[in-house]
C-alpha cells in the first residue's frame, strides 16, 4: 500500500471533532469540511471506531473522541486506518528475473531497507500526537 489521502483524512477527522467537540459532528458535516462524500467519512470513522478513537452515536448523533487529543498519536491513526500489515509501506515487484543477478537478490536487499524506512516513518508518527496538530491548526502557523 502506499499512503492514501485516507491516513490524511483521518487526522483532519479527529482534528474537526476535537474542535467542534460542543457541535454535532455528523457524517455530513464532516464531508463539508473534508469536502467529500459522507460515505467517505462513514468508512474512515468505522476505521477509527474499531481502533477505539472515536465514539459514534446512531442517527445523527454524531462523532466525538473517544480519548483525549494527547493521548491518541499519529501512528495509531495511521495504523487504524491502512490496509496492509505492517512491514508493507513498501513493497518490491513482483516475480523479478531468478536467472539475473540483479532479480535473485533485489527482494531481500530490498526488504532490509523498506523495514528501516517504515520503521523511520512510525517512530516519527509515534511522536506526534492529535493536540499538536490541533494547537498547528487553531494558532495557524504553517
Amino acid at each position: 500500500m502506499s499512503i492514501s489521502s485516507r491516513f490524511a483524512v483521518a487526522i483532519h477527522i479527529l482534528a474537526l471533532l476535537d474542535i467542534n467537540k460542543e457541535g454535532r459532528n455528523t457524517s455530513e458535516f464532516i464531508a463539508g469540511s473534508v469536502n467529500t462524500n459522507p460515505v467517505v467519512i462513514r468508512r474512515v470513522i468505522g476505521l477509527l471506531g474499531k481502533a477505539g478513537l472515536v465514539h459514534t452515536s446512531p442517527g445523527v448523533g454524531g462523532a466525538s473522541l473517544a480519548r483525549q487529543p494527547h493521548d491518541i498519536s499519529l501512528l495509531e491513526v495511521y495504523r487504524a486506518v491502512q490496509n496492509d500489515p505492517p512491514g508493507e509501506l513498501f513493497a518490491a515487484h513482483d516475480k523479478p528475473n531468478p536467472k539475473c543477478p540483479v532479480g535473485q537478490n533485489i527482494q531481500g536487499t530490498l526488504d532490509t531497507v523498506f523495514r528501516r524506512a517504515e520503521s523511520a516513518m512510525e517512530n516519527e508518527l509515534a511522536k506526534v500526537t492529535l493536540d499538536q496538530i490541533v494547537f498547528d491548526l487553531v494558532r495557524g502557523d504553517r
